[in-house]
């Protein structure tokens, strides 16, 4: 094997296409550049619909208890993120890993909060760590779209990423909140999604400012005689998408201008890093594409922390704390019911990877460099994996459902449970059986790689960063149409990625 050094000069020396480059003793293959055109919009969504998507992406009048927005899990100082392994939604305050729980919440959000960047992306074919939405060639239903919704969802969403924004502000655990706080919450658990949506359009508009944003960006759509029933939450979930797909684009890394020919762009440790992912180390297998994602699903043996998804037979947990709950996440299987898909979850776009911690589904992993490891013997990784390493903060007031009469209510967790409610954290991780499902299901197979090829591939993934997407914490608004405070905070720059 040629040395780093030797690796470098090779690759730097020889001539460049943006597709294929030469290195080692083979060739290897190499995404094309970004361009305009792989986004929705070709890049160039209208300008008052990307405003009225910034606006609502930070304001906290779509949540239930207008308490939380978009942005509070997806702050882009913190690379989309929030910088914790499970985020605390809705009942939260604070950002981040300063994040708290004076309002009370049910329990951790199950999975991370996953990185937006490059999500106006064409090329997506499914949303979620497991896919659960995902387009509808057979027009199974009027939407277009599979999803948790079904027949429910509504016509008139013109792109995945307009689909996928209806789904937050549903979820009782993200936005939503508890049946009986507020009219949106008790639509949902009532099943009543168009009324959930409808509500929260009608909030947008009793907001003049809201009406007047509705109106200037979808006034070419009809030719400036826009209707009065423009405010919907559908045109919301468009402007939302429209909006993500600029903010977040990222396409400017040391790799990107490599990739165009700037042979010095990237380092010698980073090239052979770059040998090592798109040759014997396999990587590229799935991190592949413009996007470095096969946008497939892959059982690797994640450790699990969290409270799950309320999956699998399991109830170890129930009998041993009390409470009615099964922990596992049992990933894309939920979505197929294919054992085969056990434990899979959609491979990650790697662009911005470096700033995009925790890392894995449920956010187990904290460093970078322990996640590459993992890749390289997942089995061992699993079994020796220690949940103190998680970032979780503690939950300090927690509420929990109790039956008063027919009435359903919350009510603060009785603190002689606590301790039992906590188990959750950790509960299938350090269960051998669970474990052992899990293991089960890995696809990949371990491989041997020194400290230095470690290093490479770390040098490699660090190149993938935007120095632009650093912090971007200028998209928030210094004020918001609702007048409520934006969130997170704006004009602050804020740790960030993991």
């Amino acid at each position: 094997m040629l040395s780093s050094v030797a690796i470098g000069l090779v690759l730097a020396t020889k001539p460049l296409d943006p597709v294929r480059a030469g290195g080692g003793h083979s060739e290897i293959d190499l995404p094309r550049p970004l361009v305009d055109s792989d986004f929705l919009y070709e890049g160039a969504p209208p300008d008052a619909l990307v405003d009225l998507g910034r606006a609502l992406f930070f304001d906290p009048i779509l949540s239930g208890n207008r308490n939380i927005s978009c942005g509070t899990c997806h702050d882009p100082a913190r690379g989309t993120g929030d910088d914790l392994s499970l985020s605390i939604g809705e009942g939260g305050t604070g950002f981040g890993r300063d994040r708290r729980t004076e309002d009370g919440v049910v329990s951790r959000i199950p999975r991370n909060a996953q990185p937006l960047w490059n999500i106006g992306a064409k090329e997506y074919t499914a949303m979620f760590h497991d896919g659960r939405l995902e387009p509808d060639p057979a027009a199974t239903f009027a939407s277009g779209f599979w999803s948790p919704a079904r027949e429910d969802l509504p016509v008139g969403l013109d792109s995945l990423l307009a689909a996928q924004a209806m789904f937050p502000v549903i979820s009782h655990k993200e936005m939503a909140g508890q049946k009986g706080e507020n009219a949106v919450a008790t639509a949902v658990a009532e099943d009543r999604l168009q009324d959930a949506w409808d509500l929260l359009a009608a909030r947008l508009a009793k907001t003049p400012a809201y009406v007047e944003m509705f109106m200037r960006a979808l006034a070419d759509e009809y030719d400036g005689l826009v209707p009065a029933d423009t405010v919907t939450f559908v045109n919301a979930a468009r402007a939302l998408a429209a909006f993500q797909s600029v903010a977040f684009r990222s396409d400017a890394s040391p790799f990107d201008r490599w990739l165009s020919g700037e042979a010095d762009a990237l380092g010698p440790e980073a090239k052979l890093g770059m040998q090592l992912f798109y040759g014997d180390a396999g990587c590229s297998g799935c991190h592949s594409g413009p996007l470095l994602t096969d946008h497939g699903f892959h059982a690797i043996a994640m450790p699990q922390i969290g409270p799950g998804k309320g999956h699998g037979e399991d109830t170890g947990y129930w009998r041993a704390s009390g409470f009615m709950a099964r922990l596992e996440d049992e990933g894309r299987y939920r979505v197929t019911f294919d054992a085969d898909d056990l434990f899979a979850f959609r491979t990650p776009s790697l662009r911005n990877v470096s700033l995009t911690g925790p890392w894995g589904h449920d956010g187990a992993f904290g460093k970078l460099e322990d996640v590459v490891r993992h890749h390289f013997d997942p089995v061992t990784s699993l079994a020796e994996y220690d949940v103190a390493g998680a970032d979780l903060p503690p939950l300090d007031h927690v509420i929990e459902a109790t039956g008063f009469g027919s009435e359903l209510i919350f009510r603060p967790l009785n603190p002689a449970r606590r301790e039992a409610f906590a188990l959750r954290d950790v509960w299938v991780q350090q269960s051998h059986a669970l474990r052992a499902r899990i293991a089960a299901a890995n696809t990949l197979a371990p491989q041997s790689r020194s400290e230095a090829e470690v290093a490479a591939l770390v040098a490699f993934l660090e190149s993938l960063t935007d120095p632009s997407a650093i912090d971007r914490s200028d998209l928030v608004p210094m004020h918001v149409p609702s007048g409520l405070p934006p969130q997170p905070t704006p004009a602050r720059s804020g740790d960030h990625g993991g």
